[in-house]
């Protein structure tokens, strides 16, 4: 069989090969938000187990270095199109929010094609229960927990935060949420996806690349219509009892005007409390997909002090 019928046939070939590109920029990204962590002043507690499947059930936990009290504690669930990355990818970002205060948790989960949807799902829903069951040795306070992500894992975070707040949703994905509503104090979203159904019409190279990611983690080449293409679709599911959110996407960056705003719009119309950061479209420098993670950037940094402002700010 040639390749290229394999091709027709898998998303294997396609998929490993973005999968490739994917590590390749989160390398260089890492690198990029190195100078900018701190690199004393927090314990730090890495590769533990949450669940069965070896380290794609794993998880790494940051804490100031001071204090043995419970924190506000950011779980943040790393992107790749559902079919790359690694907890390791944000590690730098988590440790700059610990050394602010917080206790700061990165997930590892199995992407596709390896496994489909919702087998992602599942492992983080799991993980919050353990986190919420083991909190004391973490110092997390079970209380008071915020759920991150950029990218794919926006996406998997607004669908953590819906299976929270939804009977019904919960009820459609068939999974009991990990947390109790009151648990969640917010989410932070960014450059992700939450509508599922304009992917089919993303242009260009990226938009190839997310249908070969839809057709990996769905298990599907016609993956529309499929009850994860439905349930993917946060935009469509959220309810006035989503957290309050921090959302943001930069101006070059296609999935901000066609994802990211529209999520914003839809909750702000339900009436939840919202901070949104987005940019002129002739803003300079043009901000990138996953703008938050380049440092370099002045607005990168920006966009950190306001996530902090935004944590700081919720509710006691």
């Amino acid at each position: 069989m040639t390749v290229a019928v394999v091709a027709l046939i898998s998303p294997w070939p396609a998929a490993l090969l973005i999968r490739g590109v994917f590590e390749k920029g989160a390398r260089d990204t890492i690198a990029e938000m190195e100078p900018y962590a701190p690199t004393s002043g927090l314990r730090e507690s890495l590769d533990v187990s949450y669940g069965d499947a070896g380290t794609d059930t794993t998880f790494d936990v940051f804490t100031p270095a001071a204090g043995d009290e419970p924190l506000t504690t950011v779980v943040w669930i790393h992107g790749g199109a559902w079919i790359s990355g690694f907890k390791e990818d944000v590690r730098p970002y988590v440790r700059m929010l610990a050394a602010e205060g917080f206790t700061t948790v990165s997930l590892n989960y199995t992407v596709a094609p390896e496994q489909s949807y919702p087998a992602a799902l599942t492992q983080l829903n799991d993980a919050l229960a353990f986190l919420v069951d083991n909190a004391a040795e973490y110092r997390i306070d079970p209380d008071r927990l915020i759920i991150a992500g950029d990218s794919a894992g926006a996406n998997l975070t607004s669908q953590l935060a819906v299976l929270t707040t939804s009977p019904e949703y919960a009820t459609e994905v068939g999974l009991t949420p990990a947390l109790d509503p009151s648990q969640l104090r917010a989410v932070i979203l960014n450059c992700g996806i939450y509508d599922v159904s304009e992917i089919p019409n993303a242009p260009g190279i990226a938009g190839w690349g997310f249908r070969i990611a839809l057709w990996s983690y769905l298990g599907a080449r016609d993956w529309q219509d499929t009850p994860g293409d439905r349930q993917m679709s946060t935009l469509e599911w959220v309810t006035d009892d989503f957290p309050t959110t921090w959302i943001s996407g930069g101006n070059g960056d296609p999935l901000t005007e066609s994802q990211s705003r529209p999520l914003a719009a839809k909750l702000e119309s339900l009436g939840v409390e919202v901070e949104s950061v987005f940019y002129p479209q002739d803003h300079e420098p043009e901000l990138p997909h996953e703008y938050q993670f380049h440092l370099d950037y002045e607005d990168a940094r920006a966009a950190f002090s306001s996530t902090l402002a935004f944590l700081r700010g919720l509710p006691g």
